[in-house]
Formats: structure tokens, C-alpha cells, sequence
């Protein structure tokens, strides 16, 4: 799975805090936990091409799906033919 990122101001985010009154080193302390969480998430998100590819496994699990589907059938009217012409 590929890393995305998301842009985030910690500058902004910081000073914005100091103008509420938070003291500047719990500010700083504020912007790089939630930083640290924010690329925490990101490590866990899909990005397109993950998408993608789970796309094409699906269609690929599907036509393997149908084709075992499809002999089984095939199968149980051989089973069921031979029932019929025993009675």
C-alpha cells in the first residue's frame, strides 16, 4: 500500500493555539501529536491503485468463482442424468 499525505499547516496550527492562549511549548507539543497521529491514519488508508488492484482480484476471484460454479453444475446434471436412467 502506497503513502499518502495531506498537507497540515503546523505553523498555523501553532500560532492559532498561542493566539487561545496555549503557551507556545504545549502549542508545539499539540502540533506534533497530532501530526504524529495524522501520519499514524495515513499509514492504514488505500490510495487508488490499491484500489485497483483489489479491484482486479475481485473479477479475477469472480470468474474463478464462476467457473468452479459452472463445473458443479455441470456435475450434479451428470449425477442427476444418471439417477434418472438407473430408474
Amino acid at each position: 500500500m502506497a503513502t499518502s499525505t495531506i498537507a497540515f499547516d503546523t505553523l498555523r496550527f501553532v500560532r492559532r493555539l498561542r493566539d487561545a492562549g496555549v503557551e507556545e511549548k504545549q502549542a508545539e507539543a499539540f502540533s506534533e501529536a497530532l501530526r504524529e497521529v495524522q501520519d499514524s491514519q495515513l499509514k492504514e488508508l488505500a490510495t487508488k491503485g490499491d484500489i485497483a488492484a483489489l479491484k482486479s482480484e475481485m473479477r479475477e476471484l469472480e470468474y474463478r468463482l464462476t467457473i468452479k460454479l459452472g463445473g458443479l453444475m455441470i456435475a450434479g446434471f451428470g449425477v442427476l442424468a444418471a439417477i434418472i436412467k438407473m430408474h
